[in-house]
């Protein structure tokens, strides 16, 4: 696994990948440490492709992203990992609603762990999911830096309308 750090305006970005894909995004802030496993080898020119889209993501010229991407986890969390590739820029929907879209309507805290669990946030967009009243619920990178992504994202939205 290679490893690289992006810096972003939400901070610094540990992002990690295999030959398959982008394994891993680390937020620098939240519950989950921010650090590269002591086997991996840091290899800077191995990203540019995720670091010219998370420029473009955060220059507000990018709503959608095209890496490779290779998450670990359980075929639960993959199922709502890819529902959450689904939910439009600049839009947020709720658990409730994830848990239908994956075919398991009674499956809301499921989901809520799955999303939780999401290893390559930002790009998977794990911010956009909000409580069934909208409110902002807990975030791995912490709700400073959620709010701070739907923010950024309303504000560029518009500029995305057909």
């Amino acid at each position: 696994m290679k490893y690289t750090i992006i810096e972003s305006p939400v901070g610094p970005l540990l992002a990690a990948r295999d030959e398959v894909g982008l394994a891993e995004l680390q937020l620098p802030a939240g519950k989950h440490e921010q650090r590269p496993d002591p086997s991996w080898e840091r290899d800077d020119a191995a990203f540019e492709d995720v670091r010219a889209q998370l420029a473009e993501y955060f220059a507000g010229t990018r709503t959608e992203f095209d890496l490779p991407l290779n998450a670990t986890g359980t075929e639960f969390q993959k199922r709502v990992w890819s529902a959450l590739l689904d939910i439009p820029y600049g839009e947020t929907t709720s658990y409730g609603k994830t848990a239908v879209a994956v075919g398991s309507p009674s499956a809301s805290r499921a989901v809520g762990l799955a999303n939780g669990q999401n290893p390559i946030p930002i790009i998977v967009p794990c911010h956009r999911v909000v409580g069934a009243d909208g409110s902002l619920t807990g975030y791995g990178g912490g709700l400073d830096t959620k709010k701070w992504l739907l923010a950024h994202e309303a504000s560029h939205a518009g500029l995305f309308a057909t």
